[in-house]
């Protein structure tokens, strides 16, 4: 009953129907969209590198807090909901490093709470961002051992 086989005009005539009835991705848009907010998450880091600077702080000491505060505020609108409305709007302009980061480890947390601290958030917070994590320092530890090794 189920063995007919589809014949190649058939075929070729539900892919023509199908392009025609797809709906068609607006890549202009998009690209703004990520250029705007990804251009905007970078100048709030720059205007939080500066107030710390305006506080006392080197440039050096002023990117503790400003990573801190970015951290913060992802993490705060993940929560809230707001930074995965921004990533539907924005796509890749709403990953920058360290607020996609914080974001990635936020959803699963807040995704899977229902399931308990432990086998919930502990056990899932990590599933996006903790490859990114094991092969960051893996090769952190890499990276060092060869510096040891040469001198």
């Amino acid at each position: 009953m189920f063995d007919k086989k589809i014949s190649q005009a058939e075929q070729e005539q539900f892919q023509k129907k199908y392009e025609q009835l797809k709906p068609k991705t607006p890549i202009l848009k998009n690209v703004l969209w990520a250029f705007v907010v990804g251009g905007l998450i970078c100048m709030l880091g720059q205007f939080l590198i500066n107030y710390y600077i305006s506080l006392g702080f080197s440039k050096k000491e002023a990117s503790g807090p400003t990573s801190v505060t970015l951290i913060f505020l992802s993490a705060f609108f993940t929560g809230l909901g707001i930074y995965d409305e921004l990533g539907r709007r924005a796509g890749a302009g709403s990953i920058v490093p360290i607020t996609g980061f914080a974001n990635s480890i936020v959803a699963p947390a807040m995704e899977f709470k229902r399931e308990g601290y432990v086998f919930g958030i502990g056990a899932k917070m990590f599933v996006i961002a903790g490859p990114v994590l094991v092969y960051g320092i893996s090769t952190a530890i890499l990276i060092g051992f060869i510096y040891w090794l040469r001198l």
